[in-house]
């Protein structure tokens, strides 16, 4: 089986055609290029304007503004900064529909006429540049188009939305946030939940999707090596801890390779080290940042064993202090509701066509929307291509900047007009009219 296929064996599997929803789509299409100007205007700002994890009160606020306009009962702070936006159309189900608000300490080097230049101060008290260069804002822009079409179009559906602004998505706590503060208990608890995600490895146009696991799990962890500070011309009187960090950081390559069983997809990747001051002094410490990954929890379980087994055992053969290892609460993998993505891909493939649906494998990339999936609720992210077919054809040569990465940039009206016919479709399929 191709790792990577179109959806036209399911479409013609489920009786559809490649232009059976064709006046749909064309209407769609009429109603986006209508207000077209309005989303690509909301894109930019949001993008022009970014705020780090549990800092977007000015995002939250424009998210909440939109959602009004469009006709949702609004509510704010829910999580610390968290958006829900209720918007009740009759009698039927309940969709949550769900945005991310923040943006990454990225300094932007795209060169665009709305490219960020903001400055914000990260965990740390540092100073640093804000980018939106893993596209939350573009999912946010979707979200109020999508909210703005189901307002213009409401003999189309029937049912309630639940629509998320969810604050802190990179740091793996603002859903957990909304959730602790009462989102499934103070607000409509939805028969199901859905999200997009931008991708930089598709072409504008398309969708991907993964049913089943499709989001690993991801844990941080940091380390604290000890040692005994002295002078760098005499380390026989010392105990040095970047000796100690540097067998660490190569040993625990093994975990993975030699103890995780090679079917079960793992990673340990250290991102961080910082230890010293001075070429000549050794110093009383080093700092290790962590992010484990893995897609059950015996796995990820196996992974924290093997580290701190290893992280001791090298401290103690080298003579130093016992480290210190904390592990903080992770977040558990994104694994996509394979009913309800059987359900909803046939509503995509009739939206946009099937050679645009493309089913895709898992990736080690985490998402707290996986959380969203408490009390049996049934999820799907789907994935939205970004990449222009001329950008997409430089990748073969140059290779096309991943998310995260300060040259990362989505196109703006193609993207927008996809994500929002996607949106609104899927949700259609979920909240049929009633008759």
């Amino acid at each position: 089986m191709p790792i990577l296929r179109t959806a036209l064996v399911l479409g013609l599997l489920a009786g559809i055609g490649p232009s059976s929803n064709a006046q749909t789509g064309k209407d769609d299409d009429a109603w986006f290029h209508q207000h077209r100007d309005e989303f690509v205007g909301l894109y930019t700002d949001l993008h022009r304007h970014p705020e780090l994890s549990f800092q977007e009160v000015k995002t939250a606020q424009r998210v909440a503004d939109e959602l009004r306009k469009a006709g949702a009962d609004v509510t704010t702070g829910v999580g610390k900064l968290g958006v829900v936006g209720v918007f009740k159309n009759g009698v039927g189900k309940t969709v949550l529909v769900r945005t991310d608000l923040d943006a990454l300490p990225v300094t932007e080097e795209t060169g665009l006429p709305y490219a960020s230049k903001a400055k914000g101060v990260d965990a740390s008290g540092k100073e640093v540049g804000v980018m939106h260069a893993c596209g939350h804002d573009m999912h946010m822009a979707c979200l109020v188009g999508t909210a703005r079409w189901l307002s213009d179009h409401k003999d189309q559906w029937s049912g309630t939305v639940v629509f998320i602004g969810q604050p802190a998505e990179e740091m793996i706590g603002g859903a957990k946030e909304m959730l602790k503060d009462g989102l499934y208990t103070r607000f409509p608890k939805p028969d199901y939940a859905l999200a997009l995600h931008v991708v930089n490895d598709q072409p504008v146009g398309t969708v991907a999707y993964t049913s089943g696991p499709a989001l690993a799990g991801s844990t941080s962890v940091d380390i604290t090596i000890k040692g005994r500070g002295g002078h760098g011309a005499a380390p026989h009187t010392a105990v040095d801890p970047i000796v100690v960090a540097a067998f660490v950081i190569v040993d625990l390559q093994t975990v993975v390779s030699r103890e995780i069983d090679p079917i079960h997809p793992s990673v340990l990747t250290v991102g961080s080290i910082h230890g010293g001051t001075k070429h000549n002094i050794i110093p009383e410490e080093v700092k290790l940042q962590l992010t484990l990954r893995a897609y059950s929890e015996e796995v990820r379980s196996q992974l924290i064993e093997g580290l701190k087994r290893r992280v001791f055992a090298l401290a103690k053969a080298h003579r130093a202090p016992d480290p210190i290892v904390t592990v903080h609460d992770g977040t558990p993998p994104t694994i996509n509701t394979p009913e309800l993505v059987k359900k909803v891909v046939p509503a995509l493939i009739r939206e946009l066509g099937p050679t645009h649906i493309k089913e895709v494998e898992p990736v080690m990339g985490a998402e707290d929307f996986g959380l969203f999936s408490q009390g049996g609720v049934p999820i799907f992210m789907f994935r939205l291509g970004t990449i222009s077919p001329e950008r997409m054809a430089e990748a073969k040569q140059k290779g096309l900047p991943s998310l995260h990465s300060p040259q990362y940039y989505p196109e703006p009206a193609p993207s927008l007009q996809t994500g929002i016919r996607a949106m609104t479709a899927a949700v259609r399929e979920l909240l049929p009219p009633k008759s």
